[in-house]
């Protein structure tokens, strides 16, 4: 870790700055939800079902999940800078076709396209562990969580007024406006991290059996995966049940939609503050508890027939705050498994994760009708939680386990 430099800011030479990584996972987080709350919108302008515009979120998912299984590597390969510096020219060039397009078959090609911009989150968890160690990596992704979490917080009330103001196409004008800064600031000031690039490319596909082989990985990866489930639920079925349970305009269910993400910026921001003296079990395990506690109360407000939107979208407050406190330690223990292969953990960790979340959107938009209220997408959100719980459970105990071998 002593042979890099301490980060200064816009010097190729050093390390990116921490605000650097932020503003890198940040714009890999706004793409996710920025259009969320044009969904109903966009399915009119495309005269398609909402259960079919709703893979314009599952199919993005799905494809970031499998970009990640190579990015990592490549990253090993290659460096971090330049698959970061690549992926965000693609970017902009496919955001702006999905502005363009005028058939749903070439838009949601250039949606697709836009999972490139996944590279974001693996590059800024790879770029952490490639400069800290363990128990300081999991506090330094606790704050760039934290910053990172003011992109998905800002993005839907953003997207929904630009959507009522413009039209729902202005949300990827904007993608690619903000692209473009961040490319800028990337390539000036986002210095090479990977100071031990493999020899080839074989050599790095070579290394996912030792992860694959390994149980602390596995209890890591599942924690990460339940855990940002729950998120990913929830973002494929609120738009639904903003529009035809609540009623609310584009606008009024982007900004309900940002009450999740503040709640993942408060608990980020405590991982970050705490994590180092709390300890990553722990964290794990309180974040966990807290989701499923709080989103149990969804439950009692729809028992009791609450109509008001926040009987049911106050209570998502708790899903950022649990994903807040999981994540960074989940992720700073999976990154340690074999710090060598940071790259290809954050890769494969990440796909795994977001293959998990593609399929509880796609299962939580699907269950989701105008005669089911909002109960599928709670059970969702609860089934993904208890997972979550029992996973981190597990990993403790493998932990534990393997350093009383050792």
């Amino acid at each position: 870790m002593s042979q890099h430099p301490a980060p200064r800011y816009f010097d190729r030479l050093t390390p990116p700055h921490v605000t650097t990584l932020v503003l890198i996972a940040g714009t890999g987080a706004i793409p996710m939800n920025i259009f969320l709350a044009s969904l109903p919108e966009m399915a009119k302008y495309y005269d398609q079902p909402y259960s079919i515009m709703q893979f314009t979120l599952t199919g993005y998912l799905a494809l970031t999940g499998l970009l990640q299984l190579f990015i990592g590597p490549i990253s090993d390969r290659v460096g971090r800078r330049p698959v970061m510096l690549v992926t965000l020219v693609l970017f902009i060039l496919v955001s702006l076709g999905a502005a363009l397009s005028t058939s749903f078959e070439v838009f949601m090609i250039f949606r697709c396209l836009q999972a490139v911009i996944v590279s974001g989150f693996v590059i800024s968890r790879a770029a952490v562990r490639d400069v800290v160690a363990r128990e300081k990596a999991a506090s330094m992704l606790g704050y760039v969580a934290m910053g990172m979490a003011l992109a998905p917080m800002m993005a839907p009330p953003l997207g929904g007024f630009l959507a009522d103001a413009f039209g729902w196409q202005s949300n990827f004008y904007a993608l690619a406006i903000i692209a473009l800064f961040t490319l800028c600031v990337v390539f000036f000031d986002q210095g090479e991290t990977n100071l031990t690039k493999s020899e080839s490319f074989t050599e790095q596909f070579k290394s996912y059996p030792n992860l694959v082989k390994s149980r602390r990985f596995w209890g890591y990866a599942l924690t990460t995966a339940f855990a940002v489930g729950t998120f990913f639920a929830y973002l494929g079925g609120a738009p639904y049940v903003g529009a035809t349970y609540y009623d609310l305009s584009a606008s009024q269910v982007g900004l309900y939609l940002a009450i999740t993400p503040m709640g993942y910026m408060l608990g980020s921001g405590i991982s970050g503050r705490f994590s180092t003296r709390i300890g990553l079990y722990k964290m794990m395990l309180i974040g966990a508890n807290l989701t499923l506690f709080i989103m149990s109360l969804t439950l009692v407000t729809a028992w009791m027939g609450v109509e008001h939107p926040l009987g049911f979208f106050i209570f998502t407050f708790a899903i950022g705050l649990g994903n807040g406190f999981v994540l960074p330690a989940a992720n700073a223990g999976m990154l340690d498994v074999k710090p060598e292969l940071a790259g290809s953990a954050a890769g494969l960790g990440g796909s795994l994760m977001t293959f998990g979340g593609a399929a509880l959107s796609a299962l939580s938009g699907f269950l989701l009708t105008e005669t089911s209220g909002a109960y599928p997408l709670i059970y969702c959100i609860l089934g993904s939680s208890l997972l979550c719980l029992l996973a981190a459970l597990y990993t403790i105990g493998v932990e534990k386990k393997v350093r009383a071998q050792t």
